[in-house]
């Protein structure tokens, strides 16, 4: 799978994380903070093999203004 970089959080600093990357398989890879908050994750329903993470909405600003167009 090959990664191409969409953009980091002006937050990051010296990291690269959050961020957001765009596969060759037309679909997106989100690095970001896990999230550990038992009263968000009891209003998901996560399987074993999956997780969440959160992300500043700066990360998806490309993302939210095309399809805000």
């Amino acid at each position: 799978m090959k990664l191409t970089f969409i953009r980091k959080t002006v937050l990051s600093g010296n990291t690269n994380c959050p961020s957001l990357y765009r596969t060759d398989r037309d679909t997106f890879i989100v690095q970001g903070w896990r999230v550990t908050d038992t009263e968000a994750l009891g209003q998901l329903e996560i399987p074993s093999h999956e997780t969440v993470v959160e992300v500043p909405v700066d990360v998806l600003a490309e993302m939210l203004t095309a399809n805000a167009a």
